[in-house]
């Protein structure tokens, strides 16, 4: 799924419920069954959504809209993503400390 919205900082509810085409209801709700959901709030309450929010969504948004998931199925496939992610980053750093060790023979 392709997302149109605009390169910034910080994104409304409305753009992101506009974004996804879903009500803002459902975001609001996600934000209470997902823990990786955490936008920010200002004094008022307005949720403020970062890019790395709009990626957390957008993961949440296909595996239950596109995937078919059930919220629970989907919070388990979120915890395996993350394992492998963290995964990933172990490697990768591994990776980066043998390329040094390499350069240095």
């Amino acid at each position: 799924m392709h997302i149109d919205l605009p390169e910034k900082l910080y994104y409304s509810i409305g753009e992101v419920s506009e974004a996804f085409d879903v009500n803002a209801s459902l975001i609001r709700f996600w934000e209470k069954e997902f823990e990786i959901l955490k936008p920010k709030k200002n004094s008022k309450g307005t949720r403020r959504y970062s890019s790395i929010d709009i990626e957390k969504f957008q993961s949440i948004h296909h595996l239950v809209k596109e995937k078919g998931y059930t919220l629970e199925g989907a919070k388990e496939q979120l915890k395996i993503l993350n394992k492998n992610f963290e995964v990933i980053k172990k490697l990768e750093k591994i990776k980066k400390a043998l390329i040094n060790i390499k350069s240095e023979l």
